[in-house]
């Protein structure tokens, strides 16, 4: 369990820490350094989508001329056809749900890549367990304290400003622990922080920093002082209280569709965003999954939908941005008896970006009759999601190249999908 010590040292816990005793330091201390308030040049920035739950691969990118998964599959299989709402047939072997239908022109101008039997070497098919090993890029290890994307963000190699790491949700993911600054904004607007377990959580969480500091005398927030708020002017609250996206796109108003929202805003707003982070929920198909109609098409509407609004959106920024998406695990190859799918082994993961190979299914799949399957049930892992996780951070953000660093004990190759 993470001792107080511990969990006040990490500068990515920092608005957490400001809840349990202290403003973040790395704020104040940025807030000194007026160097930090130059304008900043345009940075390379990564956005990462978890999709927690456990998407189902095979639905949402089909290998629709494999007969094994029609036969496993009888109310939940879709082929292409010349019909609207069909699947849309991607290359002759694999096509893309109908529901992500916003995503497939950016295959087609091999902007998006695809990654299929991307996965996880733990067989473990706990959700906690899975997506802490995915995020914390240690798959046999529980002991890891750090997140991927925080040991990304101690190798980039250049000073940043607080806003370098950004995760819009209301708790920081896993993925943000460790000793590099990082932080979890779930509103811009309301800025609000973290309160778990201080006196002052019965306050409104939606409470602005300053507002808690001016109902306070506590000296939870005057140990430093309002020398915080000097970094928080980094954002313009007029920008985000009338922002328009570009280019007349529409963000879904979900949760992701928001979040996608806001980080566009710290990518446009120039304060030094380099690694942004998201989450989709929702990916849990037991039953009743449907196939054109349903949960799961509803959500992958959103999903698709909310991608593209984003990407739209950053029309000028595209040369500097990259997406990557990721879930836990995949689901069984053969569906249930609720018309469901089950907890499973590998999924399928999507990257977005200008300095994308994309327009390519990238997989390792060698068919899906049960002789094939893992435990003889499941798509089995044969690309580890740690060879596309560094590819696309090593190449994107032009990390140092030290693989030890960013996936300790991995010895394993980057894909080339990636310029």
């Amino acid at each position: 369990m993470t001792t107080r010590r511990a969990f006040m040292k990490s500068g990515a816990m920092a608005l957490f820490a400001a809840g349990l005793g202290g403003v973040p330091t790395f704020i104040a201390r940025a807030a000194r350094n007026q160097q930090l308030w130059t304008p900043y040049k345009k940075q390379k920035v990564l956005v990462c989508i978890f999709q927690r739950g456990a998407m189902d691969g095979l639905m949402a990118v089909t290998p629709f001329t494999d007969a094994a998964l029609k036969a496993a599959r009888p109310t939940l299989f879709m082929s292409p056809a010349q019909t609207e709402g069909s699947a849309i047939d991607l290359d002759g072997k694999f096509s893309l749900h109908p529901a992500m239908a916003a995503l497939a022109p950016y295959f087609t101008e091999k902007r998006m890549a695809i990654v299929h039997g991307v996965g996880s070497p733990n067989t473990t098919r706990s959700h906690f367990d899975a997506q802490d090993y995915m995020e914390s890029g240690t798959p046999f290890s529980k002991s890891t304290s750090s997140g991927w994307l925080n040991r990304a963000v101690g190798l980039l190699g250049h000073e940043g400003t607080p806003f370098r790491a950004v995760s819009v949700t209301s708790a920081l993911p896993r993925s943000f622990y460790g000793d590099n600054d990082a932080l979890a904004i779930n509103n811009l607007q309301e800025f609000a922080i973290q309160l778990r377990g201080n006196p002052l959580g019965a306050k409104s969480a939606a409470q602005s920093f300053e507002q808690l500091y001016d109902d306070t005398s506590s000296e939870l927030l005057s140990r430093t002082g309002k020398e915080s708020f000097d970094a928080m002017k980094m954002l313009n609250p007029s920008m985000i209280r009338n922002y328009q996206p570009a280019n007349g796109a529409v963000y879904p108003n979900t949760a992701l569709g928001n979040s996608l929202k806001q980080i566009a805003m710290l990518i446009k707003m120039d304060v030094g965003l380099e690694i942004g982070f998201a989450e989709s929920g929702g990916w849990d198909t037991h039953y009743n999954q449907g196939t054109v109609n349903g949960a799961f098409a509803r959500n992958l509407k959103d999903f698709s939908e909310c991608i593209a609004a984003f990407w739209k959106d950053m029309d000028a920024y595209q040369d500097d941005v990259t997406l990557m998406t990721m879930t836990e695990f995949g689901r069984t190859v053969r569906q249930n008896g609720t018309g469901g799918t089950d907890h499973g082994r590998a999924s399928c993961l999507f990257v977005l970006g200008n300095d994308v190979q994309g327009g390519q299914v990238y997989h390792h799949i060698k068919g899906l009759s049960t002789d094939l399957l893992e435990d003889g049930r499941d798509l089995p892992v044969s690309t580890d999601f740690r060879s596309v996780f560094s590819a696309v951070a090593n190449k994107h953000l032009g990390l140092k190249k030290d693989q030890q660093s960013l996936f300790p004990g991995w010895n394993g190759e980057p894909i080339t999908c990636m310029r």
